[in-house]
């Protein structure tokens, strides 16, 4: 059934640019004035460096300077060097200074609150009919996609023209998950290049039932959760032509989802990622049920697309649950998901046909049930239900990576397997990041309570992580390309819709 909607103005409390917190000027960038606009909005977003030719054959070269997954740090006597990513308190801090230093433009307003009574800060850009809604930070352990929410919102408090000419207001939720921000902490500076093995120490990757943007699956009575009902609200409320979920991996290629097809966008993303060096993964594994157009691109089929009623969505261990993805079509919004990689594998751009589809498979799930059943028993002299409350959510979800790890397998190997191998590169990836984030997440919640088992479980992150390392040869793709891959892929995007139509 159709919602009704109540207001395309929000009844949210907005914060007065005059009571924003202090800012430093070590932290932020001043506001400089606006340069002259491009001929394009993607032209809006600086280039990154020129890529470097790869060693393998793959249609688009990775990111340059190439950075090891890992190096010995260098000495230097500058001042201490930035994280990647900006954390929560950052995000706030930034976005205030942003709304103080552009009040004509920039709105920011609590639209929610957290399970732990956080708020959910909505930057709010322009004032124009259209409607649009990016999100970010729907996953603990993805922080890129405030990062680049914070600079798209720079761009449109430098450049409210873009505003103007596609007569909109942009939206941006800066966080959906800040509870599981809160768990995800740590990451290194990115000069020279973070640690593979640092990053997944620190990892945090929620329980498929505490993701926002999962909701309870048709016929489930239960509520959704604060956060997933913060945003289902908003795509009520506002009904955007439009909602863009930012979301990144540690390793792999980049891909876009499309809830329907929008003419030129699938080669407009390719052609992005390619300029930014950012390879593409040529058949990704997420998205089982959706239509592939390779490479990177993955469209709602045309008859679940069609049928607003169709809510469920189906992930590769077979769990399904409804999706905020989805949600929005009664509104004929447009769902526009951009994955953006931390560390490039060119190997899963590789388009050539698979030598032996079945053998890989076998070796792939092989791999990943020895993997799972070594934590097992491991884990089996250490009881974990004496594991501190803050820490249990850590506990939880290596718990539940480790109980769908033969569900994925038979995923896997029910699946017409005649693919690329870029496919094979992406899948060993996947097989690699199951145990690999169990193993990380048990270790950060048993080092109070168990702390040999967690010095193992440390010893089997390093491990792991030196194995991916020497398989695949992840690259460190510059904040600056993920970002761009994002903020370019959103300006297309709504140039595309906002432009041809009369919404």
């Amino acid at each position: 059934m159709r919602t009704s909607r109540t207001s395309r103005t929000s009844s949210y409390p907005s914060v007065s640019p005059t009571h924003h917190a202090p800012v430093s000027s070590t932290q932020h960038a001043p506001v400089s004035p606006a340069p002259p606009p491009p001929a394009a909005p993607t032209a809006d977003v600086p280039a990154a460096p020129a890529p470097r030719t790869p060693a393998a054959p793959a249609p688009y070269a990775p990111v340059a300077p190439a950075r090891p997954a890992s190096r010995a740090p260098r000495a230097s006597a500058s001042p201490a060097p930035r994280v990647p990513y900006p954390p929560l308190d950052l995000l706030e801090a930034r976005a205030r200074a942003l709304a103080a230093a552009a009040p004509g433009v920039i709105r920011l307003r609590v639209a929610g609150t957290s399970r732990a009574g956080r708020p959910l800060w909505l930057l709010s850009a322009g004032h124009g009919e259209r409607q649009l809604l990016t999100v970010a930070g729907a996953h603990a352990n993805e922080p890129v996609g405030g990062a680049s929410a914070l600079r798209l919102a720079r761009l449109l408090a430098h450049r409210p023209a873009l505003l103007d000419r596609l007569d909109c207001t942009w939206h941006l939720l800066l966080c959906l998950d800040p509870d599981g921000a809160r768990l995800a902490h740590g990451w290194q500076p990115e000069e020279p290049a973070p640690s593979l093995e640092e990053c997944h120490l620190r990892c945090y990757r929620p329980a498929f039932d505490r993701q926002p943007e999962s909701l309870p699956a048709p016929g489930d009575d239960r509520p959704p959760l604060p956060e997933s009902a913060t945003l289902l609200r908003l795509l009520d409320d506002l009904r955007p032509v439009v909602q863009f979920t930012l979301h990144g991996i540690e390793v792999g290629g980049a891909f876009t989802m499309l809830t329907r097809r929008v003419p030129g966008a699938a080669s407009a993303f390719r052609a992005t990622a390619a300029r930014l060096g950012v390879p593409l993964d040529h058949h990704p594994c997420d998205g089982p049920d959706w239509q592939l157009d390779p490479p990177g691109v993955l469209h709602l089929p045309a008859g679940r697309a069609a049928d607003p009623d169709d809510a469920g969505e189906r992930d590769p261990s077979g769990y399904v649950a409804g999706s905020t993805w989805l949600h929005p079509r009664r509104h004929g919004t447009l769902t526009a998901l951009v994955e953006a990689p931390a560390w490039a594998v060119p190997a899963v751009s590789d388009a050539r046909p698979a030598a032996d589809p079945r053998g890989e498979v076998a070796r792939l799930t092989g791999m990943l049930l020895r993997r799972t059943r070594l934590l097992t028993d491991l884990l089996a002299g250490a009881p974990d239900t004496d594991v501190p409350e803050g820490l249990a959510p850590l506990r939880d979800a290596a718990r539940e990576l480790l109980a769908i790890a033969p569900a994925v397998v038979t995923t896997w190997t029910a699946e017409e397997h005649t693919g690329s191998r870029g496919h094979f590169a992406t899948l060993g990836v996947a097989a690699r990041r199951i145990p690999l984030r169990a193993a990380a997440m048990m270790r950060r919640a048993l080092a109070p309570t168990a702390p040999r088992t967690a010095d193992a479980l440390a010893g089997l992150v390093r491990e792991w992580c030196a194995e991916m390392t020497r398989t695949y040869r992840p690259l460190w793709i510059p904040v600056s390309a993920q970002t761009g891959l994002h903020v370019r892929t959103m300006l297309d995007v709504a140039t595309r819709l906002c432009t041809t139509r009369d919404t």
